[in-house]
């Protein structure tokens, strides 16, 4: 990497440095493609365990495995040259312990490049994430709504409401003070969600959460109007590229019935000169 690159590159220090700063624009990617249209205009691109909802057609991100993270995350590299690149550890890759969360988080970080992981949880976690950041590793936290943990919640419900706000915020002081360089709150009520933020020391990055947040990421794909399984309130479509495409492919399939595809610009002539 060239030096003008080095110095465009978002990383772990700069990212904590934004506290209380101009927030933290943070999105999703799955591919290289996908990497490349969003670097630009990222601080933060998280290698998402959402793939297998968004990519793979899976019902949760419970089946997600290490070798999907690993596959995603080198093709997201090959996309980026500014945004940092954080990778998420799926579902059974670390709650076990400390050790088997330092093996599989290494392995991510030693195969795709990625400058950071991220976990999902609060004071559960946080022997793990003190152990990850002392060894080199650093981590981002995520507490709220863990999707992870779909299945003790009940569902994808809102958490931290009313009494249930002092755990939400103790789980997130738990993962600042383990070492974690930042951390993601989901689906909590947004005056639970200025409370944190001004509680921990680190930036908070926000999905279904608050405008005050130091920062916000959504799903890609949601955010494009690409994946349309369902809609959380939470996501602002930016466009609808699943019915652009839809209606493209429809389009498509009507000119080859009708033989209007491929035209004379799109085939070539037995002669140099009588077509390219």
């Amino acid at each position: 990497m060239s030096a003008s690159a080095e110095s465009r590159q978002m990383t772990v220090a700069a990212v904590r440095a934004r506290k209380g700063g101009t927030p933290l624009v943070c999105l999703t990617a799955y591919t290289t493609p996908m990497a490349e249209a969003v670097d630009a205009a990222c601080d933060v691109v998280l290698v998402g365990d959402s793939v297998g909802m968004v990519l793979h057609g899976l019902p949760s991100t419970l089946g997600v495995t290490m070798e999907m993270m690993l596959m995603h995350g080198r093709a997201v590299a090959r996309g980026l040259s500014h945004a940092l690149m954080v990778v998420d550890m799926p579902f059974g890759s670390y709650e076990e312990g400390p050790q088997q969360a330092f093996r599989n988080a290494a392995r991510l970080m030693a195969e795709t490049g990625c400058g950071a992981v991220k976990l999902e949880g609060g004071a559960a976690m946080a022997e793990t994430i003190r152990f990850l950041t002392a060894r080199g590793i650093p981590v981002m936290g995520h507490v709220g709504l863990t999707p992870q943990g779909v299945m003790g919640f009940g569902g994808y419900k809102v958490q931290g409401r009313g009494a249930d706000g002092a755990r939400v915020l103790a789980e997130a002081q738990a993962v600042a003070e383990a070492g974690a360089f930042a951390v993601v709150l989901e689906k909590v009520p947004a005056a639970l969600a200025d409370r944190i933020t001004a509680a921990v020391p680190i930036p908070t990055i926000g999905i279904g959460a608050s405008v005050g947040c130091d920062g916000q990421i959504l799903v890609v794909d949601d955010m494009l109007g690409v994946f349309t399984g369902f809609r959380p309130k939470f996501v602002k479509r930016y466009a609808e590229l699943g019915d652009a495409a839809r209606a493209a492919v429809e389009t498509y399939a009507e000119e080859v019935r009708s033989r209007r595809f491929p035209g004379p610009e799109h085939v070539f002539a037995d002669e140099i000169g009588g077509g390219a």
